[in-house]
């Protein structure tokens, strides 16, 4: 069934000199029937998700100053909006596909399709407080004053804990520096992410209880009218992935010692072997690239020569 709902009015909101409408006609708007794509516009997840796109083979012309650019040789829009806005545009159907945190698409509260997770961005969201109070269990935050960037999830959180206890937990949005609520004397807790802790910790903060475990996923609009292109999307960046994941490794082996190599690397899927003009096995397989030195190492033990390893560009499984 075709998405038929009123384009909200950020749709329309111009994106440095670009307008989303469907009827775009100013230049570098997107050509009409294109995939609309949204990616992250800046920070580390723009940097990973370019790295990416690069290595997944989708390319693409930016115009300086511009928030939209055309991909080369397939009709596909790139959108670089903020990630905190891409779930609200894929879900409510101005773009048909997107990248964003799991943290994103549930505080958005809309419907997508949860494609394939990427595997990088990977943090957590917290309730965190002060160390100075030493806070142990996070039923006592319940009826108190919590700062944060995602108060749907929040009082998801919370509302619990508020019912048990027959309290009412103020929580208050704010767009950037959760960490200093506290410090500030505006927060009893802040509800925030936790990458590496560093932030966190400088703050004078720690974790009482995690909320969500999140990372970067790729997302669809249940109803666009672009599946191949979607499915191509994600069939490349699958591929590049995994091309990322693993290495290819090649070994000789006689047969005395074939299947203990074999108990080694057993591959991603099934060893290729193919018999040598000396009777000997050469075996070729992917190995995770974390395990690279260790196979080696186990494979010369056991007797394997010419053993080689080959960094993959791109795959497909």
């Amino acid at each position: 069934r075709r998405h038929t709902a009123a384009l909200p009015t950020f749709a329309y909101r111009r994106i440095e000199g670009i307008s989303l409408s469907t009827t775009m006609s100013t230049p570098g708007a997107s050509p009409p029937g294109n995939c609309k794509f949204a990616i992250p516009k800046k920070g580390r997840l723009f940097e990973k998700v370019n790295a990416m796109l690069k290595g997944a083979g989708i390319n693409y012309r930016r115009e300086a100053r511009l928030d939209v650019a055309l991909a080369v040789d397939l009709p596909i829009t790139l959108i670089f909006l903020p990630a905190s806005d891409i779930a609200k545009y894929v879900g409510e159907g101005n773009v048909d596909i997107g990248i964003t945190g799991i943290d994103i698409v549930r505080e958005s509260g809309v419907e997508v399709e949860r494609i394939m997770d990427l595997g990088f961005g990977k943090c957590k969201l917290c309730v965190q407080a002060p160390v100075a109070k030493n806070i142990t269990d996070v039923s006592t935050l319940a009826g108190g004053r919590i700062v944060t960037s995602f108060p749907d999830m929040t009082k998801e959180f919370f509302g619990p804990l508020d019912k048990e206890k027959g309290t009412e937990t103020k929580v208050k949005f704010v767009s950037g520096s959760v960490e200093a609520a506290c410090g500030l004397g505006l927060a009893d807790a802040v509800v925030d992410l936790v990458e590496t802790g560093t932030t966190m910790r400088a703050a004078g903060l720690e974790v009482v209880a995690e909320i969500l475990e999140t990372e970067a996923i790729l997302i669809s609009n249940p109803h666009s009218e672009h599946k191949d292109l979607v499915d191509l999307i994600k069939r490349r960046v699958d591929g590049y992935i995994t091309a990322q994941k693993y290495v290819m490794i090649s070994y000789n082996v006689t047969d005395d010692i074939m299947d203990k190599a074999l108990a080694v690397t057993p591959g991603k899927k099934s060893p290729n072997v193919t018999e040598l003009a000396d009777g000997a096995k050469a075996i070729s397989c992917l190995i995770n690239k974390k395990e690279v030195v260790k196979k080696m190492d186990d494979l010369e033990e056991i007797g394997a020569t010419d053993i080689l390893t080959f960094e993959l560009s791109n795959s497909r499984m």
